[in-house]
């Protein structure tokens, strides 16, 4: 799933790290006159324009986006900036207003991306259209859900695609909004090689002081541009107003990034060859360490089947995992990462062994 066009080639003008930034929601045509007037005031005219026009709520009764109406205000941002504008659809009726108004760019929410048939009827209301489609993370950490709604439209034609980083729920960590789990955008990224992914740290902190601090871990993981939630006056925003910035501020806080290379260099520094050479090294090194490790393990499988004693073996475990560990610490390796390598040898020295008792048990006749 390689044949995807990346954000460069839209033919929307797009170079570099792509910036989106607008209001959560379109609240009147004077707030988006004046988002887009303080943009070009502080010379902060971003990529896409982006102002969400349905919003999905937990609950009802709260501000669910001003509808249809919403769009026609985009014509404002046309005249005022000359930019691609791009908003959030949730149902085939949405992408047909979308449609209807010349929408440059559409999004797929956290709530739709989790559900596969909200997915595939959007996919087929695009169907035969040539549209860019951004695709929002799934709301929980389910790397699978999220390709297969990027697929889905794939499927149909569409071929201009992108993915945005918004952060994952999570009850109990209260330092995020939504947790970003910066392992889930590099695995899209390695799964579907080419695929660019837009990080969105405005859901993630859920705060405006956060920003600056996400978005920048998130260029350096090598993500490819950003989705900032601004308004003129964010204390007083309809929806989400502790997470949006005026221009002026995401301007402050777009300087302050340094934004790095994500191409590959054609040619790499002899320096920088010579590292990646030694790492080699060492990672076949590595594997012929697991190889041997494995091969210890099978004779303790065969010595438990001879004995009739279970694969699993607690107080053998906890020795494991609290030694290794604290030689892990020692040698300035993270407490997290030692403990997420000892589960993943462990699952799989528990796996050859119960593969060897089950083959040694007798077939019982019926």
């Amino acid at each position: 799933m390689q044949d995807h066009l990346q954000t460069k080639d839209w033919g929307l003008g797009l170079k570099g790290h792509t910036i989106i930034a607008g209001p959560c929601s379109a609240e009147t045509p004077e707030q988006i006159e004046k988002v887009c007037l303080e943009m070009k005031k502080e010379n902060m005219v971003p990529d896409i324009f982006r102002a969400g026009i349905w919003k999905p709520r937990t609950r009802p009764g709260s501000f669910e986006g001003i509808g249809e109406d919403g769009l026609k205000w985009m014509e404002i941002v046309r005249h005022h900036l000359n930019i691609p504008i791009t908003t959030e659809v949730g149902n085939a009726a949405h992408v047909e207003s979308a449609l209807k108004h010349n929408v440059d760019v559409l999004w797929v929410g956290a709530r739709t991306t989790v559900n596969p048939f909200a997915v595939q009827e959007l996919a087929e209301a695009l169907r035969g259209v040539d549209i860019p489609v951004m695709v929002k993370n799934p709301m929980n950490p389910d790397l699978q859900l999220w390709i297969g709604a990027l697929e889905r439209f794939h499927a149909v034609g569409i071929n201009k695609l992108a993915a945005i980083h918004r952060g994952f729920s999570d009850s109990y960590d209260k330092r995020f909004r939504n947790k970003p789990n910066w392992s889930m955008p590099i695995h899209l990224k390695r799964e579907w090689k080419g695929m660019e992914v837009i990080n969105d740290p405005s859901h993630i902190v859920g705060n405006r002081e956060g920003i600056l601090e996400t978005a920048q871990r998130a260029i350096n993981f090598g993500l490819d541009g950003l989705m900032i939630e601004t308004h003129h006056d964010p204390d007083n925003a309809w929806s989400d107003a502790k997470q949006q910035v005026t221009p002026a501020k995401l301007k402050e806080i777009l300087s302050f990034i340094d934004f790095k290379n994500t191409l590959e260099e054609e040619n790499p520094s002899e320096r920088l060859n010579d590292l990646r050479n030694a790492i080699d090294h060492l990672d076949d090194q590595l594997l012929d360490i697991l190889q041997e490790r494995f091969s210890l393990i099978d004779q303790v499988g065969a010595y438990k089947r001879e004995h009739n004693l279970a694969v699993f073996q607690s107080d053998r475990w906890k020795f494991v995992m609290e030694s290794r560990t604290q030689k892990g610490i020692q040698k300035n390796l993270s407490e997290k990462f030692m403990k997420e390598l000892l589960y993943c040898i462990h699952e799989e020295s528990v796996k050859r062994q119960e593969k060897q008792l089950r083959e040694a048990e007798p077939v019982k006749k019926g």
